[in-house]
C-alpha cells in the first residue's frame, strides 16, 4: 500500500541529485523503483515536480509516495546486533565500528540495514501465519568507521514524527572521541566553515562552505591523548573529524586528516536523545565506546 512520506532535506546534503538522496534515504527500495516513481511524478520538491537530476539543498521539502512495504533489493541477513531498546515503534542499536548503515553500488550485503531486515521479521507473524515484511526506516546515520546508538523506526508513522524532530533539531545528541595530543582548553566553541574540493572529493574547512560548530569539553588527558565529549551544533558531513584535526588535534584512527594509526577511528555517538514518536515522552539513551586507548 502506498503512502506519503515527507522529507526535510538536512543541513549536510549540498547540492545532491535527487535520485541519488532517495537513494540514500530509501536504501532498502530498488533504485529502478524510486526512478519511475519520479518519472510519473509521484514526488515532488516545495511543491513542485522535478526531475531526477534536481539538486536538493538543505531545507528543500520532499513529498513522495511510495510503498514502503515493498520487497526490496536489501537482504535479511543473519548478523549480530547490539539492541539497547526495543518497542512497538522504534529500536535503539549500538552499531559496530567498520559497519556501513545501508548497502550501496559496491556492498549489497554486511550492513546494519541487512542485519535489521533479519532481526525485525524474524519472529513476525500475522493471523493467517504468513510473515509480513517489516521495513527498517533510517532516521539518520552514522558513517561507517563511527559507532553508537542510532534509532531504526519500525513503522511509518514512527518514521514521520522522528524525521521532523531530527530536520528541527529536537535531538540530543553527543560523542565521544580519542584525539592525538591533550587539547588546552577544558571547553570551548569550533566554529569553522565545512565544505566540499570537489575536485579532491574531500570534505575539509572552506572559507565558502556552509557554517558548522561544535562544542567540546575535555573528559581526560593522559599519555599524550585527550577524550573529548563533542556536540555537533550544526550537522555537516564529517564535520566532527574536520573540526578536530582543524585545531591540531585529529581522531586517533583518522589518518587521512592526521590521526595516529589504531585498530579504529575512536569517535562514538554515546548519547541519544530524543522525543519518543507514539508517547511522546523525552528519551535518552548511553553506550561507552570499545577499542578506545588512552
Amino acid at each position: 500500500m502506498s503512502q506519503r512520506v515527507e522529507i526535510v532535506v538536512p543541513n549536510e546534503i549540498v547540492r545532491m541529485r535527487l535520485d541519488e538522496f532517495l537513494f540514500r534515504h530509501f536504501g532498502g527500495l530498488s533504485k529502478m523503483y524510486l526512478r519511475n516513481i519520479v518519472r510519473d511524478h509521484g514526488c515532488e520538491v516545495n511543491g513542485r515536480d522535478e526531475n531526477l537530476g534536481y539538486k536538493v539543498r538543505s531545507g528543500d521539502l520532499i513529498e513522495i509516495e511510495l510503498d514502503l512495504i515493498r520487497e526490496t533489493a536489501m537482504q535479511p541477513q543473519e548478523m549480530p546486533l547490539d539492541v539497547v531498546y526495543e518497542d512497538s515503534d522504534l529500536l535503539i542499536v549500538n552499531k559496530a565500528a567498520g559497519m556501513l548503515v545501508h548497502p550501496n553500488n559496491r556492498d549489497k550485503s554486511g550492513t546494519l540495514l541487512n542485519a535489521l531486515a533479519f532481526y525485525l521479521n524474524r519472529k513476525a507473524t500475522d493471523e493467517n501465519g504468513a510473515e509480513p515484511s517489516i521495513r527498517p526506516g533510517l532516521v539518520h546515520r552514522l558513517d561507517k568507521d563511527t559507532s553508537g546508538l542510532m534509532v531504526i523506526s519500525k513503522n511509518a508513522i514512527a518514521q514521520r514524527k522522528l524525521m521532523k524532530s531530527f530536520s528541527r533539531k529536537y535531538v540530543h545528541k553527543r560523542y565521544l572521541a580519542m584525539v592525538d595530543g591533550e587539547v588546552a582548553q577544558d571547553s570551548g566553541l569550533i566554529d569553522l566553515a565545512v565544505g566540499r574540493f570537489a575536485e579532491l572529493k574531500f570534505w575539509d574547512v572552506k572559507e565558502d562552505g556552509k557554517p558548522a560548530e561544535t562544542r567540546f569539553e575535555v573528559l581526560e588527558r593522559v599519555n599524550g591523548r585527550t577524550l573529548l565529549k563533542l556536540e555537533p551544533v550544526t550537522g555537516r558531513t564529517n564535520q566532527l573529524r574536520i573540526h578536530c584535526a582543524a585545531i591540531g588535534h585529529p581522531i586517533v584512527g583518522d589518518v587521512q586528516r592526521g590521526g595516529s594509526e589504531h585498530t579504529r577511528l575512536c569517535l562514538h555517538a554515546a548519547e541519544l536523545g530524543f522525543r519518543h514518536p507514539a508517547t511522546r515522552e523525552d528519551v535518552i539513551f548511553y553506550s561507552e565506546p570499545e577499542g578506545f586507548t588512552t
